[in-house]
């Protein structure tokens, strides 16, 4: 299996912007929680979750390639590892409609993606701009406000609940904790 330090150069070789890898770095850190919430290997589901937007930047104008890219660097470094893979592929079905999440791995990262970016946008709007001072309460406070990261689409976060069997209010505090933890990594 890929190691994280063999992820992270894979990442940075191709990715340059630093709020995308940031975001990466967000969603690896929400996984490795999730991976210990459900006793599974905390280091596969961080290697998934750094690597899950890897090739964005190479297939951000053919939505329909993204991950499919990444799948197949991987193949070229020599993983083996099919929940890997399929993992990462699963992460486009929400613009493909295919490769859909069939697992706790697969559902963790289509559930979480998108919950970063909201924790993030909560972040910028407070005064001081810092993770530590978000609580579980002002993120829960921005989420029925549509015009708020508008983009963020709230409906796939809240599978968290009939998907993984966690309710929203715990889902977002392991990503909020996890996040949190690395918020030096993340300049928040």
């Amino acid at each position: 299996m890929i190691t994280r330090e063999q992820a992270l150069k894979l990442l940075h070789e191709n990715m340059q912007s630093p709020n995308l890898r940031r975001h990466c770095y967000a969603v690896e850190a929400v996984m490795k929680a999730l991976a210990k919430h459900f006793r599974e290997d905390e280091e596969k589901w961080r290697v998934v979750g750094l690597l899950h937007d890897g090739d964005y930047e190479k297939t951000k104008e053919t939505s329909e390639k993204h991950t499919l890219l990444m799948a197949d660097w991987l193949k070229e470094i020599g993983e083996t590892d099919s929940e890997i893979l399929s993992a990462i592929l699963s992460h486009n079905y929400a613009h493909t409609g295919q490769n859909a999440p069939k697992n706790n791995l697969e559902w963790s990262l289509y559930c979480c993606d998108e919950l970063t970016g909201f924790i993030v946008a909560v972040t910028l709007v407070r005064p001081d701009k810092k993770l530590s001072s978000v609580t579980i309460e002002s993120i829960l406070k921005k989420w029925p406000q549509k015009s708020f990261a508008a983009g963020v689409k709230r409906e796939q976060i809240e599978e968290c609940e009939k998907r993984l069997k966690i309710p929203l209010d715990e889902f977002i505090q392991i990503a909020l904790t996890s996040m949190q933890s690395i918020a030096q990594e993340l300049g928040l």
